[in-house]
């Protein structure tokens, strides 16, 4: 097929949902013999279906805003060889039912799977989330565990449930994000976890998914703005600034969001809100969106130093230094004072055991 190129221009949206699902969709698909056809079966395309589909939808987003590691971008330009936006357009343009725009996505996946040389077993799920403030839309591969029941005859027989405690591929796209882009916006959060091989890979092309950000860099422009801004201040009010901006990530990150600039700016300094943004636009390479995606497992570092090799593990809250924590950088040697309880005692059972 040649590649087509082109770009998507939206109308202005022309409806307005409540707080719910609006369509929801799922689809089984397997591929166990490498080669030959995967299998697929898929559900009917559900409306509003709540109940125990919301549960399931609520859990999952849980899962998918805790994740760490995201990637963000947006739609591939490639629309021959990533149709998915395409299908997506029509279905929010009234063009296609939610039903038609599914029906092409599971055709997709399965003809992607039969090419895979891994197996795969596992349902896909599409749900178009309907705020109150924004449209949503996500694609989950939910897993399965195996487990044991009893029948109605207290014989045991062994099942498959679904996982509610793994995510490791999934993408959400922000609609409104994606009407309203203008080439620099990254509406679509992507989690690709390892281990998930070929079909991890396939998932990518079904979603049409581009990567845009340099997540690692833009942690370290985060770490380096936020450090410069806090060694300005006070010494004893320097912590405090640490500890502020970790904090505002920390609860973007549950919410599953990205840190603006000028929020951030705002929250540590309500007196001055601009007084952070102002430093870091001069101080630091923001995105023109001014929008950042640190990795949240980094960000720690703001609050905490760790460290381990040698048969050491060792971690404490950047606040101790100089206070209960020592290090010599002649000797390169570490004093901890008022050590934990738990630790002392047993390090103590340890020593007298050991001169019994």
């Amino acid at each position: 097929m040649p590649t087509q190129r082109t770009k998507l221009t939206f109308p202005a949206p022309s409806r307005h949902w409540s707080r719910n699902i609006k369509h929801l969709r799922t689809a089984f698909a397997s591929q166990y013999q490498p080669g030959q056809p995967a299998r697929l079966v898929a559900g009917e395309a559900l409306q509003e279906p709540g109940g125990d589909y919301e549960a399931l939808h609520k859990q999952m987003k849980r899962l998918f805003n805790s994740k760490p590691g995201k990637k963000y971008g947006r739609f591939s330009d490639d629309i021959g060889e990533c149709p998915f936006s395409a299908w997506l357009k029509d279905y929010l343009e009234d063009k296609q039912t939610f039903a038609a725009m599914t029906d092409r996505l599971f055709g997709q996946w399965q003809e992607l799977l039969t090419g895979s040389q891994e197996e795969f077993d596992g349902h896909l799920m599409i749900v178009h989330d309907a705020l109150a403030d924004a449209e949503v839309v996500y694609l989950f591969i939910l897993e399965t565990d195996s487990a044991m029941r009893f029948d109605g005859s207290q014989k045991l027989d062994a099942t498959d449930v679904l996982s509610l405690s793994r995510l490791n591929l999934a993408v959400r796209i922000e609609l409104d994000d994606w009407r309203n882009a203008n080439g620099s916006e990254n509406y679509m959060t992507l989690i690709h976890g390892r281990g998930t091989g070929d079909p991890g890979e396939l998932f990518i092309r079904l979603c049409a998914f581009t990567n845009s950000v340099d997540v690692e860099k833009e942690t370290m422009t985060f770490l380096d703005a936020v450090e410069a801004f806090a060694k300005t201040s006070e010494p004893e009010k320097a912590g405090e600034v640490r500890a502020k901006a970790y904090e505002f990530c920390k609860d973007q990150h549950a919410l599953g969001e990205p840190v603006e600039i000028e929020a951030l700016s705002n929250y540590l300094d309500e007196s001055q809100p601009q007084r952070f943004k102002e430093f870091a636009s001069q101080n630091a390479e923001l995105p023109e969106t001014g929008v950042l995606h640190p990795d949240h497992r980094k960000v720690k570092k703001l609050v905490r130093i760790a460290g381990s090799g040698g048969g050491m593990s060792v971690s404490f809250s950047s606040d101790l230094v100089n206070q209960a924590v020592y290090y010599d950088r002649d000797k390169d040697a570490l004093t901890i004072t008022r050590l934990p309880k738990a630790l002392r005692d047993q390090l103590q059972r340890y020593l007298e055991a050991r001169e019994d």
